[in-house]
């Protein structure tokens, strides 16, 4: 099957989701990327998003990423982050609240990193959330 990608996605904990695919899109720090079956190999730094998955099953797998690496070599695609969730599982509500939350800090002037990477991972879920569900109506 050579026109199928191989993807792996993994964070701290483990792989968040693995399968077959028709193309992959996610965010690197150069703007989004597309991925296709028998693309050149590279390696990029992602950023907080969204990122999706068109699986051989013809669904969407969407997945909240907060940086990380993306590796593309022999129709093997992997996305290596610290933190990554099937937005499926993600409370919505939470994930709201969490972002108002970081973004309260942020406007009150906390602007260290660890602030920042709170607001950008709520960020990506939010979005992560909100793509799933549209997909799935």
């Amino acid at each position: 099957m050579a026109d199928v990608l191989r993807v792996e996605v993994v964070s701290a904990d483990g792989i968040v989701w693995e399968g077959d695919a028709l193309s992959v899109t996610a965010r690197s720090t150069e703007g989004d990327l597309g991925i296709l079956p028998n693309h050149e190999p590279f390696l990029a730094a992602m950023v907080p998003c969204a990122a999706e998955v068109l699986t051989t099953e013809d669904t969407r797998e969407v997945l909240a990423i907060d940086g990380g690496f993306l590796s593309v070599a022999d129709n093997r695609v992997s996305l290596l982050s610290q933190f990554a969730r099937v937005a499926r599982e993600i409370d919505l509500d939470a994930a709201e609240h969490e972002l108002a939350a970081a973004e309260k800090r942020l406007n009150a002037g906390e602007l260290d990193e660890e602030t920042r990477q709170h607001y950008l991972r709520a960020q990506a879920q939010v979005r992560a959330a909100h793509l799933a569900r549209q997909h799935a109506k």
